[in-house]
């Protein structure tokens, strides 16, 4: 080892590569995901508007829930792109992805004639970390495999969690 130079121990690297540096990179999808339960509300984003006679998204979906996630993505993808400068560009995307995958779920929702609130496993704790992944694909800086499963695992956990917080202080009418 070079004088001056400081070696990285393993487990340091590994729990940075797997854990940190993964949970920095989703974190403007995530809160993407949760603003609008906090700062929605208002008019529907599909106007009441219907395909095949049922609604597109249905009244839980809104304009302002749409901005305020966007805009709570991209905010903390600025934030993010002070210390990554690469962060800027992902972090807005998986904003806008987080936002195309929940809203492709109340799609498929209402398809299927479920009503607003209902739970439709997997789908409502993954499309949005799905498409946020894919929409910030074309700008690199992906975690490791390890990362993405910690990602994967973490998710699916804090969904839970986050959406029985939110029931609790009565931001939401359903636990999940």
């Amino acid at each position: 080892m070079q004088k001056g130079k400081r070696s990285i121990p393993m487990l340091e690297k590994l729990v940075y590569d797997a854990i940190a540096y993964p949970l920095l990179f989703i974190l403007p999808a995530y809160v993407a995901n949760g603003a609008p339960v906090i700062f929605g509300g208002g008019v529907p984003l599909d106007f009441g508007m219907t395909f095949r006679k049922k609604r597109i998204f249905g009244d839980h979906k809104t304009i302002r829930g749409l901005i305020a996630g966007i805009l709570g993505g991209t905010a903390i993808a600025a934030i993010e792109s002070v210390f990554m400068p690469f962060m800027l560009l992902s972090g807005i995307a998986m904003s806008f992805g987080a936002h195309a995958g929940d809203l492709l779920g109340s799609f498929l929702k209402r398809q299927a004639n479920l009503k607003e609130g209902s739970n439709l496993p997997v789908a409502d704790q993954y499309l949005f970390f799905v498409f946020a992944l894919l929409f910030a694909l074309p700008f690199d800086h992906f975690p490791d495999l390890l990362g993405i499963i910690f990602l994967t695992a973490i998710t699916g956990l804090l969904h839970l969690y986050t959406n029985r917080t939110a029931y609790k202080l009565k931001l939401k009418k359903v636990p999940w």
